[in-house]
């Protein structure tokens, strides 16, 4: 009976998401067609027709990072919600985006040249986290799960003080503007050549998860009951804070700091299927994807010049984190 309404639903959303790249490739300051659309689609852009162009040289590279981005940070909030048994972390939880943040910020402050800001804001998350986690690990006073969470709100702390003080520093004529846009996170800047060397990223830390998802469920029990199942928790914990900082890091470092998609949309996902990790991880990949690429949409067609993608999941998702803040204790 579940099972059924599990795909029912997953059909639905799967209709949702088609809608939505379509829209995505259709709408825009040169409108297309469907037609002319599915003209280009069927023949690769071959033809090197307007249509074509603007199509697999604008709006496809566009199109793609907000598909893997927006699953990359919906899984990886879903896994860290999991991992800690909390429905409130979010991916940057452990300070990656704070550190992806001040590695691009310390590159535009060098005059380094893209490929270079990309390189140290995807350094800057991978150092933070590990940060993290040697703090964690070398707290044995304390609960190893509690430790990580604080560390990662210290670091980030610190991190986020290292980026006001770059900012202050920098030319406000021509660092400090690329420096704010590219806090605020965006997809204007994605092309090809940045796909191509982040997609391994994602993928790495995606693949784990599923195979992975089982075993995940067990996280939701106490330590001692899922090493009483054959569970390794600090083992498993470890993976997936690895797998879940790759995705999170690989995306924010060609995107910029893109909030609240692994917040909000595990919530929404777990509200429609339940806790149970391997419907939950499907069903949050397919809406964090579908969330992305219709608030793309709004960003590039809502107003004379494109917002920033950052502002509208704000906007989107603090007033949903404070409804359930405000239904949570009413349920419970």
């Amino acid at each position: 009976m579940f099972e059924a309404r599990w795909l029912w639903l997953n059909s639905v959303l799967g209709l949702v998401f088609v809608l939505a790249l379509l829209a995505s490739l259709t709408l825009g300051k040169y409108p297309l067609q469907l037609h002319q659309v599915l003209q280009s689609l069927y023949t690769l852009g071959q033809t090197n027709t307007p249509a074509d162009l603007v199509v697999w040289n604008l709006r496809m590279p566009r199109l793609v990072a907000g598909i893997v981005v927006g699953a990359a940070l919906a899984g990886a909030g879903a896994t860290y919600q999991a991992m800690f048994r909390n429905p409130l972390v979010s991916p940057d939880i452990l300070g990656v985006s704070a550190g992806a943040g001040l590695g691009a910020v310390c590159a535009i402050y060098l005059a380094l040249p893209l490929a270079g800001v990309q390189l140290f804001a995807f350094a800057g998350g991978m150092v933070a986290v590990g940060l993290v986690s040697a703090i964690a690990l070398g707290s044995r006073r304390y609960d190893p799960v509690l430790v990580l969470v604080l560390a990662g709100v210290a670091v980030g702390t610190l991190l986020g003080a290292g980026i006001s003080l770059i900012k202050i520093l920098a030319d406000p004529y021509t660092q400090l503007p690329t420096i704010t846009f590219w806090l605020l996170g965006g997809l204007n800047a994605v092309s090809w050549r940045e796909l191509g060397w982040a997609l391994p990223f994602m993928t790495v830390g995606l693949l784990p998860l599923f195979l992975l998802r089982w075993r995940i469920n067990l996280l939701s029990l106490s330590d001692t009951e899922a090493q009483s199942l054959g569970v390794n928790t600090g083992r498993l914990r470890f993976c997936l804070i690895v797998c879940a900082t790759l995705m999170t890091a690989a995306s924010v470092s060609f995107t910029g700091m893109i909030g609240w998609v692994g917040l909000v949309i595990p919530h929404m996902a777990r509200l429609l299927v339940g806790p149970e990790f391997s419907r939950l991880l499907p069903t949050s990949l397919l809406m964090g994807a579908s969330f992305l690429v219709i608030t793309d949409n709004v960003a590039r067609n809502g107003a004379q010049m494109e917002l920033p993608l950052g502002v509208l999941t704000a906007l989107i998702g603090a007033p949903f984190f404070l409804y359930l803040l405000l239904k949570g204790p009413r349920r419970g």
